[in-house]
């Protein structure tokens, strides 16, 4: 069975609730607003991983979140509350990554003028910018993003960040990762030599959890 790792932007009204089912691995961010889920109130910049039945509420003042899903490529795309859009999709493969898994919600800082050195990772993502701008090299291509701008990376090709010379930038991602490596960076650099180099970026993890892809 295809799989996918999808990114949805969904936009609920202000106090609205709605029920995710079981079975479907998801990493939710909270991009703005505030949101209560199975009791706990998650607030701007925040986010949770979870494989488990999910009563979101939206705040006083509605929501916006970014909702990354694993899911077969023939499941049907629908907004959170009748609100939101699919920003990003891309095929992914357990046999590629580990007999077992793990998702990982993340995100990298960088300072003005940071990088990350040539790099691969152990696992496919999608990474989203939060704010700032980044020039993204790989695969013999280059492409910059701003503000909510998304992309995907599948791990194994070499990889160069460039983020903005003029102010901070920060992008969030979602991952899955071989599940030996829960708490462990599944950054690797391409180049011996900057591997002993300091580094520009930062993390910060919000939730990782152990993961079974869904059944059709």
């Amino acid at each position: 069975m295809k799989m996918e790792l999808r990114l949805h932007e969904d936009t609920p009204f202000a106090s609205n609730t709605w029920h995710l089912g079981p079975g479907v691995p998801r990493a939710i961010y909270v991009s703005a607003g505030q949101v209560t889920i199975n009791g706990t109130v998650l607030e701007q910049d925040d986010g949770i991983v979870s494989s488990e039945e999910l009563t979101i509420v939206a705040g006083g003042q509605g929501a916006t979140l970014w909702r990354w899903e694993v899911t077969p490529e023939s499941a049907a795309v629908a907004a959170l509350a009748g609100r939101g859009t699919m920003r990003l999709a891309a095929p992914i493969y357990a046999a590629a990554i580990s007999d077992s898994l793990l998702m990982r919600l993340d995100s990298v800082a960088f300072p003005p003028g940071g990088c990350a050195l040539l790099h691969t990772h152990q696992g496919p993502g999608i990474r989203c910018l939060r704010e700032g701008s980044i020039r993204i090299d790989t695969e013999g291509r280059s492409a910059s993003y701003g503000p909510g701008g998304a992309w995907f990376e599948a791990g194994p090709e070499p990889v160069f960040a460039q983020a903005a010379q003029d102010q901070s930038s920060r992008f969030i991602r979602a991952m899955v990762l071989p599940r030996a490596l829960m708490g462990v960076s599944s950054i690797h650099y391409v180049n011996e030599v900057d591997r002993g180099k300091p580094k520009s970026q930062s993390y910060r993890v919000w939730s990782e959890a152990a993961i079974e892809f869904p059944e059709e």
